[in-house]
């Protein structure tokens, strides 16, 4: 299951974010995703885990508590929306 964290603290590292979660499971990926340009967190990042049921516990314990002196907020992530880009021809100019 893919978990969407949110509210991170700017230190929090990819790693900081896989130890919290293998408390609950086996973690297969844990990102905190970073700003291209400046190289800062946007204070948001991902975990997947193997085992959807590990995943739900780890939702309901660490949804709204204190890590990394910010209080996260965690959920199921949604399937990233496919945005179509305009054809040519649909295209105003």
């Amino acid at each position: 299951m893919n978990i969407f964290v949110a509210k991170l603290s700017p230190e929090t590292k990819n790693e900081d974010l896989q130890e919290l979660f293998e408390e609950f499971g086996v973690v297969n990926s844990a990102k905190v995703i970073m700003d291209r340009e400046t190289g800062n967190s946007k204070r948001y990042g991902f975990v997947e885990m193997e085992n959807d049921d590990e995943a739900m516990s780890a939702i309901e314990r660490l949804n709204d508590s204190e890590f990394d002196n910010s209080r996260i907020v965690v959920k199921k992530a949604r399937p990233k929306i496919e945005q179509r880009r305009p054809s040519y021809s649909q295209r105003r100019y």
